[in-house]
């Protein structure tokens, strides 16, 4: 491979891997919030009591 071209693949590796990181993880740690529950997790009983939470 050219070393110019060996040096655009990484810088643009690079670039991809630096873009895509703070969304990834923007995204997986402010999804629970939003749901308030884990993705995945049981869905709240619709006819459990309503808590307050003091």
């Amino acid at each position: 491979m050219n070393a110019d071209l060996q040096e655009f693949v990484a810088r643009l590796a690079g670039t991809v891997a630096m873009t895509l990181v703070p969304v990834v993880l923007i995204s997986f740690l402010s999804l629970p919030l939003s749901l308030g529950r884990h993705p995945g997790g049981p869905l709240p009983d619709a006819n459990a009591p309503a808590v307050h939470m003091t």
